[in-house]
């Protein structure tokens, strides 16, 4: 089973849509840290819609609960920073993958420490800073299915 992890999330709607996604596809939920908001604000039920008894929500204080707690997953980056694409990466069932604050991603020596699995989402306009991070979510997410599903 696939595994998100958000890390310090701040907007309400994009972890309501993150959860519907990971209910949608029965992936694990790992919530990284403290969030901008509490996850029974009104506008995270609302984006979840009523599906918030079909994920599994997983809080974690810090990244190394994380980490403890999947003993068995390789954990993948992903950051506006790296010129790996997300599309050459070979995903694998146990896989977890790690996003970071809207507003300002992962922090940067995370990213130093574990590059060689950093990933990105390729953008052609380069005028744009970055995706909203439930379509990133959304976009990667259903890439490795379709990988592991594929194999």
């Amino acid at each position: 089973m696939l595994h998100i992890a958000l890390v310090e999330p701040e907007i309400p709607p994009n972890t309501g849509n993150i959860a519907r996604l990971c209910a949608a596809t029965f992936t694990n939920l790992h919530i990284v840290g403290a969030t901008g908001f509490r996850l029974d604000d009104r506008a995270v039920k609302r984006a979840g819609l009523d599906y918030w008894n079909e994920v599994k929500i997983n809080r974690h204080i810090e990244l190394e609960d994380l980490y403890k707690s999947l003993p068995d997953s390789r954990f993948l980056y992903f950051t506006t920073k790296s010129q790996k694409s997300y599309l050459d990466w070979e995903y694998k069932k146990e896989d977890c993958l790690i996003f970071g604050r809207e507003t300002r991603g992962l922090p940067e020596d995370l990213l130093k420490e574990n590059w060689e699995r950093c990933l990105t989402i390729p953008m052609p306009n380069k005028n744009v800073r970055s995706l909203n991070l439930a379509t990133s979510t959304g976009i990667v997410l259903y890439e490795a299915l379709r990988q592991i599903n594929k194999s």
